[in-house]
């Protein structure tokens, strides 16, 4: 081992209580395990806190859709069994759900190229819903990949597949809080034109730019992902463009989408994973790949400095795995969520992730100060959560800067397989954090 890797691996070792301390793991319920469902990387969002009430959304162990609320202060959890169920037996099928200014919930769930479920509470601060609902009637019979998203005005965004994979469009609904009625902005924002699809992550800054980042997939093989895109909205998705302000015509192509990182097909490239913005809106996406000298994939930050696009390779992994294959996979690693956090002229970062190599945590890699561009890592559980990936309540981080993770234990067989195993708790981890 050269000095170089072994500072690297002593950095990456070291566990600096001052940085995160005060875990804490509070009890909702039992949940469906056989299956990664009820933690899949693309739940937005699993958690969702509004006015300090936070709500919560998973299957049960017979499939039904249950929904939790509480006082983010208390302990104590509300939950209702809806009268919803959703086929569990497809790790796709996840629930999303978002709280609108007004304080009702939105909910859409059980979705693999299917017609759309959508239903909201009946009241402000409800868990009974509504029947299923539409929003626009337009392009709305297959259905992957719900997405809300919450602007400053209270008002939703919601994002959709509408296809299948290797060849599918982004479809993009708007629901205003004053007339309770959705619209659709974009019918497809992102064209692959029958030739492939876009596998996107997005996030809503604090001026309320919508933010995307996507890599291409050109067939259902995951192997041939490639290529990590952007682009962005400052009028709610109405107009679009690139990192240098160069409007797009849309909709978006393979031809005219901004490259802020070329990857070619084959180099075990997941795809959606997740992307932040710190205070002035700099967006950050999280992915793994596996470079052209190197046969190990490792998670990748890239992130743009207000003048240009930066890769930041982690390179603290050491085992190989490769990605082949349709449905979804029994992956040795979760995607990651990347979290921003800014101080003064300091930027701070924080990963989300599990690998075996750390005996399937939850973990984090924590860089303090981007400048130097030292990372730590810290286990968040002292258990195992298997084939967990990382959702948060991303409302709740961006209005008060704390940090709530979704955690279950879960199985997960490659392809749309179950395992066989029992229900597992559903828990809320709350995670402090203090930089120094």
């Amino acid at each position: 081992m050269t000095k170089a890797k072994a500072y690297l691996l002593f950095i990456f070792t070291l566990i600096i209580p001052s940085i995160i301390h005060g875990q804490q793991l509070i009890p909702v319920g039992e949940g469906w395990a056989n299956n990664s469902i009820n933690t899949t990387v693309f739940r937005k969002n699993s958690l969702v806190t509004h006015n300090n009430t936070q709500f919560i959304a998973y299957y049960d162990p017979d499939g039904y859709m249950v929904l939790g609320k509480r006082d983010i202060t208390s302990t104590e959890w509300s939950l209702h069994k809806s009268q919803y169920k959703g086929k569990v037996t497809d790790a796709h099928n996840s629930i999303s759900i978002m709280v609108d200014g007004d304080g009702y919930l939105h909910v859409s769930w059980n979705h693999h190229g299917d017609p759309l479920s959508y239903a909201k509470g009946t009241m402000p601060y409800g868990l009974e819903l509504t029947k299923k609902l539409p929003m626009t009637g337009i392009s709305e019979n297959n259905v992957t990949y719900p997405e809300f998203f919450k602007m400053g005005d209270g008002s939703l965004i919601f994002m959709y597949r509408d296809g299948q994979s290797g060849q599918g469009n982004l479809v993009i609904n708007k629901y205003d809080c004053k007339s309770k009625i959705w619209s659709q902005i974009q019918n497809n924002l992102i064209d692959g034109e029958n030739k492939r699809n876009a596998y996107w992550q997005a996030c809503v800054d604090n001026k309320g730019a919508i933010h995307i980042s996507w890599v291409w997939r050109e067939t259902p093989d995951v192997a041939t992902n490639h290529d990590l895109c952007y682009a962005r909205s400052s009028d709610g998705g109405i107009t679009w463009e690139n990192s240098k302000s160069e409007k797009y015509s849309l909709p978006i192509t393979a031809t005219t989408a901004e490259i802020v990182c070329h990857i070619p097909q084959n180099s075990e490239l997941i795809n959606q994973t997740s992307m932040s913005t710190d205070n002035e809106g700099k967006p950050y996406i999280a992915s793994y790949w596996r470079t052209e000298n190197s046969d190990v994939p490792q998670y990748h930050v890239v992130y743009h400095d207000g003048k240009e696009w930066h890769d930041l390779n982690l390179g603290f992994r050491n085992t190989p795995f490769s990605l082949k294959g349709h449905g979804t996979k029994r992956i040795p690693i979760s995607r990651p969520q990347i979290i921003a956090k800014q101080e003064r002229e300091k930027t701070s970062l924080y990963l989300l992730f599990r690998d075996e190599e750390r005996g399937e945590k939850a973990s984090v890699a924590i860089c303090k100060d981007l400048n130097n561009k030292k990372w730590e890592i810290k286990d968040l559980t002292n258990f195992p959560v298997n084939a967990w990936e990382p959702s948060y309540d991303t409302e709740l981080w961006r209005t008060q800067q704390k940090l709530h993770v979704f955690v279950q234990k879960v199985e997960q067989i490659d392809g749309e397989k179950t395992a066989d195993v029992t229900s597992q708790p559903v828990q809320v981890l709350e995670v402090e954090i203090n930089i120094k």
